[in-house]
């Protein structure tokens, strides 16, 4: 089985990339700071190695050179949230396989690595251009999603960003309207607001059940009273992400809910 390091302090990245990977046969294994990763590196001398730049104990630049050392070939790709040319260069001039922004979906980064394993010289062609890399968000695997809130702003952005990423995106105001979409045509996921006026998102989460939803539920909350969480956590089986997170970070969330279905 091929063996794929992934080097990043944040979880959920390291998680989607254990799921949608693991998927297609690779067997993935996470570190998450600099100094586990070389010894992981080390130890497993994986095909592929996918490594942030910014980690909590040490510069990824550093770590690639480690990597470096203990083997001058083998495909890193740099996955980062925060580039810049100089950077880049660094990168490419240590060899790395690929330059890659993050932003999901990680099918992009599936379609890298596949690249990579077929032997192609421009396995990273389709997904770096320029000095700053190209994000990644296209290729995805389309799923419908119901986005739920009162809040017009959150409704909009949600809808530009997933619909940008490859997924057909649905809105709805408030628990009725949400309800009668449902009845109409099932998602794969509904991400709703715990606070909307006439039918709170716990309230549509039991009415959805009751209506026999089978898809996957994601609470939106700006608030994290104790009895309100006790409900959402009493339903089973629904995430909860704050909305004060930053908002890569939200889609990041959506995106790994939807690796599980």
């Amino acid at each position: 089985m091929t063996i794929v390091l992934v080097i990043d302090d944040e979880p959920l990245i390291c998680d989607l990339l254990r799921i949608v990977l693991g998927r297609h046969g690779y067997e993935v294994h996470t570190a998450s700071s600099g100094r586990e990763g070389i010894e992981s590196f080390r130890e497993l001398r994986p095909r592929f190695t996918f490594l942030d730049l910014r980690l909590p104990d040490m510069n990824g630049m550093e770590v690639l050179k480690k990597i470096r050392q203990v083997d001058p070939h083998g495909a890193v790709m740099i996955l980062t949230a925060a580039a810049s040319e100089n950077s880049e260069q660094q990168a490419r001039d240590l060899g790395v396989t690929d330059f890659l922004i993050k932003g999901l979906p990680v099918e992009a980064l599936l379609g890298a690595v596949q690249q990579t394993t077929r032997g192609l010289a421009d396995a990273a062609a389709p997904t770096s251009t320029g000095a700053a890399g190209t994000r990644i968000g296209a290729g995805t695997t389309e799923h419908s999603i119901l986005i739920v809130d009162d809040e017009q702003a959150i409704r909009y952005w949600l809808t530009h960003a997933l619909t940008e990423r490859g997924h057909r995106v649905r809105a709805a105001q408030d628990g009725s309207s949400a309800l009668a979409q449902v009845e109409f045509e099932q998602p794969d996921l509904v991400v709703l607001d715990m606070h909307m006026p006439g039918m709170s998102g716990v309230e549509l989460i039991r009415r959805l059940r009751a209506q026999k939803y089978t898809g996957r539920s994601m609470m939106l909350t700006g608030s994290h009273e104790e009895r309100l969480m006790k409900e959402v956590l009493d339903l089973g089986g629904v995430d909860v992400v704050s909305k004060a997170a930053d908002p890569e970070r939200i889609i990041l969330a959506i995106e790994a809910r939807l690796a599980l279905t």
